[in-house]
């Protein structure tokens, strides 16, 4: 039995060189003198915000994006010096931090141009933005019809600085790119509006992971990857355009072990009954961690290289794995939950697969409570 004294083993390992490895990918999909915003939103979608983007920072980022100004404060306060720009807009009182902290937010709304109009008169200067309209998305960004009188407003506001102009792709693996290609043409006469109305800006940006890789023609002149930054896919229809490298690694190790007779009923509700004599291993790790209910007797682990099925109910802090046909397993072995173990290998995609979800939240799922380790800084 191995003995570990450093706590509980259960840990996310993020491997940064790999992370160079996708943005160096990414890079040699764009166009030739278009710049990379990298998404680092949802504390780089569960990787940590301040470690991935310091490294970010040292690659050569253009421009760092997350969903709110909290986000934004986080990453100055652990010592981001990038532009950084807030995607999801401002709320309230953010104008305050907006200033503060230099954070550079996406605007959509006549009262949010008003309340940092008025923020940057009484501080007397100006504050960059970046204005959103939507193409069809459906979600944020001013309605293509109300983008004229919203234009003019942005005019009458002379401390607004427009320094980008925004919208979002809704279509990451459509066949062909009809709509796509129909949300390009719409922003394109957005755009020409822009221009129109003498509005100066420096940034055009719509492209996401998807949509940098499977049509980089829509790029504009800054995208914003985000998922394959970590080395995960937008849906398995990428696969083969591009390689990644998952940039974490899951893990903790066997907690305990018990032989159980034939019949055993395992975890709450009995929802899994052994039908021969087994070993059964308890991992210190549960859906209060990140890992996923549903992968109730659905999921996987690697434990010494080879496959092994979870049984029973995830609980709150604790999984219960079968390793009744994996030779000489102990107590403190290492377990990993998604990641590499010799020739085996879980992805965020295969558990996304499992649980009815997507890479994304799988990612994003993982808590605070699983320390994140730093390799390759």
């Amino acid at each position: 039995m191995k003995v570990f004294a450093s706590g509980r083993p259960t840990v996310a390992e993020v491997d940064l060189k790999s992370l160079e490895f996708n943005y160096r990918r990414l890079q040699e999909r764009i166009p030739k003198g278009v710049k990379l915003l990298a998404v680092v939103k949802a504390d780089a979608y569960g990787h940590g915000a301040i470690q991935v983007s310091l490294k970010l920072e040292k690659l050569g980022v253009e421009y760092l994006g997350v969903a709110i100004p909290e986000e934004g404060v986080e990453l100055r306060r652990g010592g981001v010096k990038a532009p950084i720009l807030i995607l999801g807009g401002i709320f309230g009182r953010d104008a305050d931090r907006i200033f503060r902290f230099h954070l550079t937010p996406v605007v959509f709304r006549k009262d949010s141009l008003q309340v940092l109009s008025k923020e940057a008169e009484r501080r007397r200067r100006k504050v960059r933005v970046h204005l959103k309209v939507d193409t069809g998305m459906g979600r944020l960004g001013v309605p293509f019809i109300l983008w004229p009188d919203f234009l003019k407003e942005v005019k009458r506001s002379c401390k607004i600085e427009v320094e980008g102009i925004l919208s979002h792709f809704s279509m990451m693996d459509e066949e062909g790119g009809n709509f796509t290609q129909h949300q390009w043409k719409i922003f394109q006469e957005a755009v020409a509006m822009v221009k129109e109305m003498g509005v100066s800006f420096q940034y055009l940006h719509m492209a996401s992971s998807a949509t940098l890789t499977r049509f980089p023609s829509c790029s504009g002149n800054l995208v914003r990857p985000g998922i394959m930054l970590y080395g995960a896919y937008p849906s398995p229809a990428f696969r083969d355009l591009i390689q990644l490298k998952p940039i974490m690694t899951l893990k903790t190790r066997v907690h305990f072990l018990k032989h159980v007779s034939p019949g055993t009923k395992i975890s709450y509700g009995g929802t899994f009954v052994t039908k021969r004599e087994s070993l059964i291993a308890t991992l210190p790790i549960g859906y209060a961690d990140g890992y996923s209910r549903h992968l109730s007797n659905r999921g996987e682990v690697l434990i010494r290289g080879k496959r092994a099925p979870v049984v029973g109910s995830v609980c709150m802090d604790f999984t219960m794995v079968d390793v009744t046909d994996i030779p000489h397993v102990t107590m403190g072995d290492e377990v990993v939950l998604m990641g590499r173990q010799g020739k085996e290998q879980i992805t965020a995609e295969e558990i996304a697969e499992k649980v009815n979800s997507i890479s994304y939240e799988v990612l994003c799922l993982i808590g605070k409570r699983v320390p994140r380790i730093y390799k390759g800084q």
